[in-house]
């Protein structure tokens, strides 16, 4: 448990500051921070807390699809936001494109290493993630057909807002993918065995061992 709380707070809070360097990187941000940044600029939010806005009423869009938020989903509506906001004050603008390339590049390493460790330990999706599974449990159809439904709603709305919609926004949508699929096992807390199943895979192992 001590494993699993920590990794939750680590994650969640390296997801925020991730999303500010790639902010910083100005090439282009994931298609949910191009919705964030343009509601932003539309309404003089500052980017933080319309982060935790949007969590908050992506989390409210599961009340219809019966998701059930767990705890990591509640901390994610709360913390990535002002994490977000702690790296954007404290992150300078950064001029030339080969050190906001390089940015972008560890923002979007870093948020692989903090979807790794916030997923891993196992204490619920966040509301955009949950949003997508459950709308796939609900109404069916290939996940990734749902998941790219929903990014390229928000994409639009985002760039029509005045989102910073480039290069890095490409990037993002090809390499996040891989490396989550990297980083998600690497870093998932292994499940509790309950006494009874760990005597019974002792006494299993105990017969393989006498019959061989």
């Amino acid at each position: 448990m001590a494993r699993r709380v920590a990794q939750l707070a680590f994650g969640l809070f390296f997801y925020g500051f991730a999303i500010a360097l790639m902010i910083r990187a100005e090439i282009g941000v994931a298609p949910w921070d191009v919705l964030g940044q343009g509601v932003s600029l539309t309404t003089g939010i500052p980017f933080g807390f319309v982060t935790n806005i949007i969590g908050l009423i992506v989390l409210l869009l599961w009340i219809p699809i019966r998701q059930k938020p767990g705890i990591g989903t509640v901390f994610n509506v709360a913390l990535v936001g002002p994490s977000a906001q702690i790296g954007l004050w404290m992150l300078p603008e950064i001029e030339g494109l080969v050190p906001r390339i390089l940015l972008f590049i560890a923002g979007l390493l870093l948020l692989g290493v903090a979807t790794g460790l916030y997923l891993g330990a196992r204490f619920g999706p966040g509301p955009r993630d949950g949003l997508m599974t459950g709308i796939h449990r609900k109404y069916g159809g290939k996940i990734w057909v749902v998941r790219s439904g929903i990014e390229l709603v928000v994409l639009t709305i985002g760039a029509i807002l005045g989102g910073n919609l480039g290069w890095g926004t490409l990037a993002f949508a090809l390499l996040i993918g891989p490396i989550v699929h990297v980083t998600i096992p690497l870093l998932m807390v292994p499940a509790a065995v309950s006494p009874a199943a760990e005597s019974a895979a002792t006494a299993e192992q105990f017969k393989g061992s006498r019959t061989e």
